[in-house]
């Protein structure tokens, strides 16, 4: 099935693409239990009854109680030395709230119908060949050391590499497509090229191949298509399509967790990974050298603290309820939460946990450097981790959808 992560420029069909705080949200609910992993996401053949899951990062943001609880058990159990382990499984870094939301999401009736109504060969190759014919395809040939670094991230992953496109456009963004049969797409802005260093780059890399290692495609496909506003068969009730619109945001915002997770095993470092977020916040090349990472993370846990009270909690819930994605502050709180966890310290000791080698990053940094002093330009792309080692409308064309990183 074609896979397009993110949401469509430029339009803003209602319930998908609202950005403005959307009023009359449901009052928090628990934090839910940990679900158990599944290996793929089939689409469901019969009907079931389904419960409404948390919002992703809203109803389930990180309370003061639980980094307690992540902290102590890191620093009970210091890590022990490195070892070649199994290969890495999308449910090792799966997040429980992308498992509960995917299974609530195959629950739904009339889903199947409405996945064939909209998933056509003649929509697959449309998206392919605007790709192929709007941008420069990297290979051995063609910025060799961005091409090794997919590679890298593909081996870290565990999942087949995809060919990488870097596209002109003045927006940081990059999104997937997976096309039935054919080897899957990942498509990066020149403009995020700019932002980024290569630790940065690649992680966004990795976090789109975090969709793929986690067959997100079809749900992924049914969003963007509906996002877009393709015509729904008329077979297909309109409640139906209301309820799997809600229902994909909620699993989206749950979806993107999760495959930040993914970026931090390629970067393993989660402030690679909290930097990127920040830039796409509010970053540009001439800003990148001035930032700090440090400062954001102070940012995002004064954000959890201020929406912990039962009025942040509902304004909370409202800011995010329209969302394809997690606001930028909570999710690199998410992530640096994870990356103190019992269950990354499990991944790094049974060997799991293997970061990308940094040869073709150094080899991609040398380039942009050399490239900078030929031109004559100066431009900072190196942004301030506190000394640590390390997903908008524009001018696309509607057939894109995308991916902050």
């Amino acid at each position: 099935a074609t896979s397009r992560v993110g949401r469509p420029p430029g339009l803003r069909p209602p319930s998908m693409l609202a950005h403005a705080v959307a009023a009359g949200c449901a009052a928090p609910r628990p934090a839910v239990a940990r679900a158990a992993p599944r290996r793929s996401l089939p689409a469901p053949t019969g009907r079931a009854s389904f419960a409404r899951a948390p919002n992703a990062l809203s109803d389930a943001a990180p309370s003061s109680s639980r980094a307690a609880e992540e902290a102590a058990a890191f620093a009970q159990a210091p890590p022990g030395p490195p070892k070649k382990g199994r290969p890495l499984r999308a449910s090792d870094f799966r997040h429980p709230l992308d498992q509960q939301n995917t299974q609530l999401l195959e629950a739904i009736p009339g889903i199947s119908a409405l996945t064939k109504s909209l998933v056509t060969p003649v929509a697959e190759r449309m998206l392919v060949l605007e790709q192929i014919s709007t941008s420069v395809l990297v290979g051995p040939e063609q910025l060799p050391h961005v091409h090794q670094m997919v590679l890298d991230a593909a081996a870290a992953l565990d999942v087949e590499p995809p060919q990488l496109y870097i596209r002109q456009n003045p927006t940081p963004n990059a999104y997937t497509l997976a096309i039935s049969g054919r080897a899957p797409v990942v498509v990066v802005h020149s403009a995020l090229v700019d932002l980024m260093d290569a630790a940065e780059l690649q992680a966004v890399i990795a976090h789109e191949l975090g969709h793929l290692k986690c067959d997100h495609g079809v749900w992924l496909t049914v969003a963007n298509l509906l996002s877009l506003g393709i015509e729904i068969s008329p077979l297909v009730p309109q409640f139906v399509v209301n309820n799997v619109q809600d229902e994909l945001l909620r699993w989206s915002r749950a979806a993107e967790l999760t495959c930040d997770r993914a970026a931090l095993i390629v970067a393993g470092d989660p402030k690679v990974v909290v930097s990127v977020l920040m830039k796409l916040s509010g970053g540009s090349p001439k800003l990148a050298n001035m930032l700090n990472v440090d400062a954001f993370l102070d940012q995002a846990r004064s954000y959890d603290e201020q929406s912990a009270t039962p009025l942040g909690s509902f304004l909370r819930n409202a800011q995010t309820r329209q969302l394809t994605h997690p606001l930028p502050v909570a999710r690199a709180r998410e992530i640096d939460l994870w990356a103190r966890s019992a269950d990354v310290l499990k991944l790094k000791r049974s060997g799991v946990f293997s970061p990308a080698p940094a040869a073709a990053r150094e080899k991609h940094e040398a380039a942009a450097r050399k490239a900078l002093a030929a031109s004559g330009f100066q431009s900072g792309v190196f942004v301030s981790r506190g000394g640590s080692s390390g997903d908008e409308g524009d001018a696309r064309s509607p057939l894109t959808s995308y991916d902050e990183m």
